[in-house]
Parts: structure tokens; sequence; C-alpha cells
């Protein structure tokens, strides 16, 4: 079997984040936080929010994208609105445009207020979402514009679901998820838009097969999710079994993931029984892209070329301590 742990360790020093641009994430993330504070301390004069970060940041699944830019979803959290009573609760349009107006010039581009959240653009490279909560009774509700108004959400819960399976299985847990979710990124360029992150991270985490390789451990996991897809595919917030995180996608988009799944899952699958490295390296940048390493075509053993090359070195070593004479014996 074609063993190449080694390469998918050069392949997720590829598509994870370095440390340096973590660190300039957070720099960015934390500039926003202090505006939208301020915008809330001097020009609403109410308690200031609190925040917590959430989806990839929060849960360290995130890739660097081919094309485009990738983004950070940071909560924020009112803290001065009635947590038992509605009555006089803004509309979530307003609250975004709460939102709008304190990150207004912080980069070039101007906040776009989206259905559920307001996002912040460093442009060519990366955005900010800022989905907005309040507490209710004890649970957060989010502030959806549109028909769904106020309704319970929480994201803390999910990225601490995914965090207790990383405590439990480890870090190879995250590196599927990546792995997976560069893979869509890739195959989104041929086939089209592929689900969300966090519909690849759920079935990651709930169909992962762990194993000491991570390319053993991606095709088993592969083939586990293709059978859990196939022939329904419907996925639900492990944290609240009424919402449906698949409702969104059209039958279309679910028949393209259900067929690139399977894809991936017989390629995997061929990839890892190999006996060629070399051929089971080109397999996985079928699927994975050309940031996945190419294995040199490798060298085959000429027993006769090695022992005329030894052959070789023995007259040489003999003809060095034996020097022929021009003359003759006297």
């Amino acid at each position: 079997m074609a063993d190449l742990h080694k390469e998918f360790g050069t392949y997720h020093e590829k598509i994870a984040l370095s440390p340096g641009k973590k660190e300039s994430l957070r720099k960015s993330r934390d500039a926003i936080r202090e505006r939208i504070r301020k915008h809330f301390r001097e020009k609403l004069e109410v308690k200031v929010p609190k925040f917590h970060g959430q989806g990839s940041f929060a849960m360290i699944t995130t890739v660097n994208p081919l094309d485009g830019e990738f983004d950070i979803d940071d909560g924020v959290y009112l803290q001065h609105l009635d947590e038992v009573d509605t009555s006089e609760w803004p509309s979530p349009e307003t609250v975004h445009r709460w939102l709008v107006d304190a990150t207004d010039g912080h980069t070039s581009e101007k906040p776009t207020d989206k259905r559920t959240c307001v996002r912040v653009r460093y442009a060519g490279q990366y955005h900010v979402d800022l989905p907005s909560y309040a507490s209710l009774n004890g649970k957060f509700m989010l502030a959806e514009k549109g028909d769904a108004g106020w309704h319970p959400s929480d994201s803390k819960a999910l990225t601490e679901w995914f965090n207790g399976y990383v405590r439990t299985y480890g870090e190879q847990l995250r590196r599927i998820v990546r792995y997976l979710k560069a893979w869509a990124d890739y195959q989104s360029q041929s086939r089209g838009k592929m689900p969300s992150g966090l519909i690849l991270t759920v079935l990651a985490t709930r169909n992962l097969c762990p194993n000491e390789r991570d390319d053993k451990a991606l095709a088993d996991t592969v083939a586990a999710i293709s059978v859990a897809v196939n022939p329904l595919f419907c996925v639900f917030n492990p944290t609240d079994n009424t919402e449906e995180l698949t409702s969104r996608l059209s039958d279309t988009q679910k028949e393209r993931f259900q067929d690139a799944i399977s894809d991936l899952a017989s390629d995997t699958s061929e990839a890892v029984n190999h006996i060629s490295t070399e051929k089971a390296s080109e397999v996985w940048r079928e699927q994975l892209g050309d940031r996945f390493p190419l294995i040199e075509k490798e060298k085959k053993y000429d027993e006769q070329q090695q022992r005329r090359q030894d052959s070789t070195s023995l007259a040489t070593v003999y003809a060095a301590r034996n020097p022929s004479k021009p003359w003759a014996c006297e």
C-alpha cells in the first residue's frame, strides 16, 4: 500500500494558515471590536457588546483559498437588551445598522449589510462577518433580517461541540476537516459551488475514521461520508436538531456533492491501495490539485547494471595498485 502520510504533511503546510497570518487576522478582528465598543459607548450610549469568535477561525479549521478571500466570523452579543421581554427590542434591521455605522470607514470598502450579518471586507484578502445576538430566557437569539427576524441560534454550542471531538480524537480531526475544505475549494472550480465549510465539518466529525496515517484516515472518512449522504443528503445542526444545514442547498447542488464525494471515495481507495507511491500521488493530485506534492518516478533497481558498475570499480582499484610497466624485466 502507498503510504503518503509524509506528503499530506507537506500539503497541510500549504493549506493551513501560517502563525503570522493568524496573528494578522486577530489584530484586524480586535480593531473592529474596539470600533464597535466605542460606537455603542459614545454614540448609542448603551452598555457595550461582548464578542465571541465562531466558525472556522474559532474551530481552527480555516484554509488558504485558491482564489478569492476567506472569512472570519465574530459574534456580537448585545448586553443592553432585556433578557426576558422582547417588547422593546429593536428590529434586526436596526441592529445591523448599528454595526454598519460602527464599522463604516474602517477599511476602504463600505460594510455590507447581509441577511444574517454585517460584513467588513479587507479587499482581496479576507472579510470579517459580524452576526449579532441577544439573550432571551437563557437562549441566544440571532438578529436575521427579513421574515426570520430574531430566532434561536447558538454558535457557541456548535464550536464547543466540535472542540469536544478534538479533545477526544486529537488534531487529526482538524486536519481532516481542512483537507475536505481544500478539496471542496479545488473541486468547485470545475464542478461548481460545494456545500459550506460547516456542513463539511459536521460530516467529517460524525464520520471520522482515525488512523496513524492521514492519507488512510481521510480515505476511510470519505468512504463513510459517501455512504452517509447517499441516497439522502440531509445534515442537521448537531446542537439544534430543528435546524437543517442542507435546507438551502438546491437538488442540483446536493446531487453535485453526492457525485463528487463518491468520486473522491473511489479515488482515495485506489490511492491508498496502490503499490506505487508515484501513481498514488497522481491520484491524490487529481482530487486535491497541484498543492499536493507529486512524487518523482521511482528508480528501478537494475541488477545487471549494478554488477557492471561493481566490476568496473574493482578493475579500477586493481589497476591503481598494479600499474603496467613499459619495459621488460631484467
